[in-house]
């Protein structure tokens, strides 16, 4: 009969990850990254990676954590950055809180005289 262990979760964002829950991440994983599928060989290089980034809404949890290797991680954590932007940009446009150009587009403008007929 095997007992059930609780979910590990954190009690604040930057907590480290205790090692008995590394651990136990890598036996659920199988000590694959699980961004790639690719089996991490011994030496190889890996992280501990949130599926859905602290950033994004994640929480820092033992389930929303996965083996990934670190040229892998590096690639998803970019998207993920450049992802939070946008949608920071696009909302602060919609409130009518993003700054204004600097150098507006100039336009010809009007003439300063009718035309004679």
């Amino acid at each position: 009969m095997i007992r059930e262990r609780p979910e590990w979760v954190a009690a604040h964002p930057d907590q480290a990850i205790p090692k008995v829950v590394r651990a136990r991440i890598w036996e659920r994983e199988g000590g694959r990254c699980y961004l790639s599928g690719r089996k991490i060989n011994p030496g190889e290089a890996f992280e501990y990676e949130h599926v859905i980034a602290i950033a994004n809404g994640g929480e820092h949890r033992e389930s929303n954590i996965r083996l990934a290797l670190k040229d892998r991680h590096r690639e998803k954590t970019s998207d993920d950055a450049a992802l939070t932007a946008k949608i920071r940009r696009q909302h602060l446009k919609h409130i009518g809180a993003w700054p204004k150009s600097k150098t507006p587009l100039r336009s010809r403008g009007f003439q300063r005289t009718r035309p004679e007929a």
